[in-house]
Order: C-alpha cells, then sequence, then structure tokens
C-alpha cells in the first residue's frame, strides 16, 4: 500500500478531487434550485419535474466534465467505490490502487460535502435542500423500493458502461452515454432513492447532515448490482476485449495504473516502486 502510495498518489488524487467537485457541483446546482430564496427557484416554484430536470442536464455535463478532463483521463474517473470494486474484478486495476481509489473516492465526498456546511450552512441545511442526503422516499416499504431501484439503476449503468467500453465504435463516447444516462436517472428515479449510485457521495452528504439511518443501502445495493453486472457481462459477451478502465475510453499506456488481461498485475512492494 504505501508502495503504491509514493508511486500512484497522483491518480488517487484524481479521484479524491473528482467526486469532490461532482459532490460540490450537486449541492450548489440544488441550492440554486431548491432552495426558496433562490431566484431560479422562485421562476420555477410549481415545477419539481421542470427543476428535476435542469439538475439533471447541469450534472450530466458536471460528469462528462470530470470524465473527460485531464485528470480524469488519468484516472480513470471512477469517482465512485462500486465502478473501482467492478474494475477490480475485472482484473483491470490492482488491489493496492483499488483500496487507495476507495479512501481518496470517500474523503473527497466527505471533504465536499463539509466544505458545503461550514460556507453555506444554513442554505445547504435548508429542508428543501436537506445536504442534498439520498434516502429512501417516504412510503410503505421505503427501504425495499429504494434497494430495488439502486440496485436496477447500478446494474444498467455497469451494463452500459461495459458495453461500451468494449466497442470499438462507442467507447470514446462511454462518457457521454453514462451523462445520459444520469440525467435521466435523476428525472426519474430521484423521488425512490434520491438517486444515489453511489456509496462515497452518500456517506459524504450522510455526515454532513449527521444522518445514517439508510446509508447501508446504498452501501450494498449499487456495489452488489455493479459486481453482478460485471460477472454477467464477462459471461455472456464476446466482443472486444476491453482494455483498460479509464470511463473515457483508451488504450493501455506505458506507466498507466491498468492491464491487460494477459499481463501480470505487479506484486507490492516491487523493486521499481520502492525506488
Amino acid at each position: 500500500m504505501l508502495a503504491a502510495w509514493r508511486q500512484n498518489q497522483a491518480h488517487y488524487l484524481a479521484e479524491g478531487l473528482g467526486i469532490a467537485f461532482f459532490v460540490l457541483c450537486a449541492g450548489l446546482l440544488t441550492m440554486l434550485l431548491e432552495h426558496p430564496a433562490s431566484a431560479v427557484h422562485q421562476a420555477l416554484p410549481g415545477s419539481a419535474w421542470l427543476r428535476r430536470g435542469l439538475l439533471g442536464a447541469a450534472m450530466a455535463l458536471v460528469l462528462a466534465s470530470i470524465v473527460y478532463s485531464p485528470w480524469g483521463k488519468r484516472s480513470g474517473a471512477h469517482i465512485n467505490p462500486a465502478v473501482t470494486l467492478a474494475f477490480w474484478q475485472l482484473g483491470k486495476i490492482r488491489t493496492p490502487d483499488a483500496l487507495w481509489y476507495g479512501l481518496a473516492q470517500v474523503a473527497g465526498a466527505i471533504g465536499a460535502a463539509q466544505l458545503l456546511k461550514l460556507t453555506l450552512g444554513e442554505f445547504y441545511a435548508h429542508p428543501a435542500v436537506r445536504h442534498t442526503v439520498t434516502e429512501p422516499a417516504d412510503l410503505p416499504m421505503g427501504d425495499g423500493i429504494a434497494f430495488a431501484a439502486e440496485f436496477v439503476i447500478s446494474f444498467l449503468l455497469m451494463w452500459v458502461l461495459l458495453y461500451s467500453l468494449h466497442s470499438q465504435a462507442l467507447k470514446e463516447k462511454t462518457g457521454w452515454l453514462l451523462a445520459a444516462l444520469l440525467a435521466v436517472y435523476i428525472l426519474f428515479e430521484t423521488p425512490l432513492s434520491g438517486m444515489s449510485l453511489n456509496p462515497a457521495r452518500t456517506l459524504g452528504t450522510a455526515v454532513a447532515a449527521g444522518q445514517y439511518e439508510s446509508v447501508w443501502l446504498y452501501w450494498v445495493a449499487p456495489p452488489a448490482a455493479m459486481w453482478l453486472a460485471t460477472i454477467l457481462f464477462r459471461r455472456f459477451y464476446r466482443g472486444q476485449e476491453l482494455a483498460c478502465a479509464v470511463l473515457a475510453g483508451c488504450a493501455p499506456v506505458p506507466g498507466s495504473l491498468y492491464f491487460q488481461d494477459s499481463e501480470e498485475p505487479p506484486q507490492y512492494p516491487d523493486k521499481q516502486a520502492a525506488r
């Protein structure tokens, strides 16, 4: 782990900053659209669907900007422990790097939510914003509905991700496909579970709100769904081999964290990493 940190800490920093940027944008945009004092909210007071549509479109652009940024291309722009887990299961990221990715993602999400809380406390905590926590809908069997919804959207996202990365025609467009899917999810699925897909993002906002009742749900459903999608995809798909775990689409390059199935994953610590 220490050798991996010395060798690849820039990649981990990119992951932490990527999810921090995502959480910051989600918080700021939600306040802009939902806080009663916002001029945008006042202009669209009875249009919850339209406001969610605008949020979805904006967050789609945020996600695409992360995926196709130089730092996003460097780390792969996972910004999600469930995505990293799936690529680790595929053998496209080494175990020490996957662990550091997860830690960086959690730290980035918590740090960004705390920054919003410290700088925009009463606005971020307003009942219309609620620290942008993800929580089940207030319905009978709400936890079960939210779990099922998170499982389905996470499974579909990972399947689309893997299919597009395995396609010569689509792999360079993977980030945009995921961004479009995110926009649709925010519009239609948010009322069921808050639309998480991301355990780290959920934990970050939960820490800011001091609200942990349903966090377990978001740490089980998305990782389990993406894991299952990965296993089934490997079993049934017989197309082009996946080159790496970079969401923008890539081919392995010297010094990359990602490797081909035919390559032996490096062991840590090794002589090269220790220098």
